[in-house]
This record gives C-alpha cells, structure tokens and sequence, in this order.
C-alpha cells in the first residue's frame, strides 16, 4: 500500500515562500498521479495541483497559477509543492495524495492515498 508523508509546511508572513515535500513508501512512485489539496475548517477539500506519473502534465487551481509550482523526483519517491507569494487565504492543512487510475485530476474523489497533512499558515 503506498503511503505517504507530508513536511514543510509552517508559519510565513504573506508574501513569503514554503516548499512541501511529499515522501511515497510501500511502492515506488512512479506509477502514481499525486495532487496537492489543502483545507481549512468548514470547508470541502480543495484541490490545488497535480502532476502526472511523468511529470510532464501538470495542473492548478486558478487561485494559485503562477504562484505554486508542483514538481517530482521519482527517484527520492518524493514530489514537492514551491508555494511563492503567498497570501493569508493560503492557510490551510495541504495534503499530498496519491492515486494509479487516473490521468490527472484535481478532485478529490479521484485519489486513493492520502497523507497526514502539514499545517502552512500565512499571517503577519
């Protein structure tokens, strides 16, 4: 069963950058789409990226583009989150997610695996 892991996350003043790491165990990574979601209290969890098993197609959340970057080192089993310029409606839990039967998809509803999550909180 592949599990996964997620660090990197904490408290930054808005404008200020994270990176987000998220280690795959159990089976190697390459044969996985992982997303990036995030969600705060109250709220449905939103999907914030994904990156095919390649690392060729990525996608993102309109709130997000040209801010965060998704990336994939399939060799470390690792895939990253580069959060730029962030903003207070940036705080959330982020999670890392995994899924084999899927293109790449930003719901949800798509993924199988899931992470712990990491706090990231934007506030001055």
């Amino acid at each position: 069963q592949l599990q996964l892991v997620e660090s990197g996350g904490g408290l930054v003043q808005p404008g200020g950058s994270l990176r987000l790491s998220c280690v795959a165990s159990g089976f190697t990574l390459d044969y996985y789409v992982i997303g990036w979601f995030r969600q705060v209290p109250g709220k449905e969890r939103e999907g914030v990226s994904c990156i095919s098993t390649s690392g060729s197609i990525t996608k993102y959340a309109d709130s997000v583009k040209g801010r965060l970057t998704i990336s994939r080192d399939n060799a470390k089993n690792t895939v990253y989150l580069q959060m730029n310029s962030l903003k207070p409606e940036d705080t959330a839990v982020y999670y890392c997610a995994g899924a084999s039967d899927v293109f790449c998809s930003t719901s949800y509803r798509d993924y199988t695996y899931w992470g712990q999550g990491t706090q990231v909180t934007v506030s001055s």
